[in-house]
């Protein structure tokens, strides 16, 4: 049997879309082992598919079909803390854990590189895959099916927090509100944006945060989809947060804050009890530098 555990993962990170990524404390698991048949159950109260649309078992069943192995079946169990259609990668740890226990049951022919292009290709970008494969902050493009990245191990005197409604926000919707063509000024305002967010977060100038994940491409458009978000925001920067963005698609949103901010928890729980906003769940989480963890049990 093969355990995998898969982090949580935020992309765009404002700025850097489909291109930055980083990876939390906040982790599905599995258990995968060959079959005779396939059967597949969740180990807590989360519904997913029990059959062949599991996207666990089509990412196993298209790993073993590309290095030509026959699957006889499989038993899945899986473990699901990571909120679907949440803007936090559950489908992205889906395939990078599919893609990992698959590899760790056929005998590791694969190396990382392999494993990436395959979770790009199955997923269509980088930004989530990248980082729940490989941890820390991501940095990813792609040319001509090649996935170019760079790691970034970020230092520990960061909190994530995760405010995280009741609601969700499927990533097709959210891509629909998206212009197709945007302004030369726009482009630039975001590659420079971009850029200087990668930098901060790895050299601790967290100052620029607030500047860097500022963004033109997808946040004005999908912010309107998530009710409660821009109080989110407000609330974030009043309690002394560096940055606040909007996680992936959403409808999560993703604040960036100082370990010393030890009230900030409390403080924003608070606030959004006395503003009724019940739905949102604040989780506090931490970065992951270590990414996906495969084990032969």
């Amino acid at each position: 049997m093969v355990k995998v555990k898969i982090p949580a993962t935020s992309a765009n990170l404002g700025s850097g879309f489909d291109a930055l990524g980083l990876a939390l404390t906040l982790y599905n698991y599995l258990e995968v082992e060959e079959y005779d048949r396939v059967e597949i159950s969740s180990a807590d109260a989360v519904k997913i598919p029990q059959d062949e649309q599991n996207l666990v078992y089509k990412t196993v069943k298209y790993l073993y079909d590309v290095c030509g192995r026959e699957l006889p079946g499989l038993r899945i169990l899986q473990t699901n803390n990571i909120p679907m259609a949440r803007g936090l990668g559950s489908s992205s740890a889906c395939i990078v854990g599919g893609l990992c226990a698959g590899n760790e049951l056929m005998g590791r022919p694969l190396d990382d590189e392999a494993l990436l292009r395959m979770a790009v290709k199955l997923e269509g970008h980088p930004d989530n895959v990248a980082p729940a494969l490989l941890g820390g902050l991501v940095t990813a493009a792609i040319e001509e099916g090649e996935v170019y990245h760079v790691k970034q191990t970020i230092k520990d005197d960061l909190m994530f927090a995760a405010f995280i409604p009741d609601f969700e926000l499927r990533t097709s919707k959210a891509r629909k509100v998206i212009p197709l063509e945007i302004s030369h000024k726009d482009a630039v305002y975001n590659l420079s944006r971009a850029a200087l967010m990668s930098g901060s977060l790895y050299s601790g100038d967290y100052q620029n945060l607030r500047v860097a994940c500022a963004d033109r491409l997808h946040q004005p458009y999908r912010l309107p989809l998530i009710k409660g978000a821009k109080d989110i925001f407000e609330m974030s920067y009043e309690f002394g947060a560096y940055a606040s963005f909007v996680s992936g698609a959403g409808p999560t949103v993703m604040s960036i804050v100082n370990t010393d901010l030890f009230d900030f928890e409390s403080l924003c729980n608070a606030r959004l009890g006395e503003r009724g906003m019940d739905g949102w769940r604040l989780q506090m989480l931490s970065i992951d530098n270590r990414g996906a963890a495969t084990k032969l049990d």
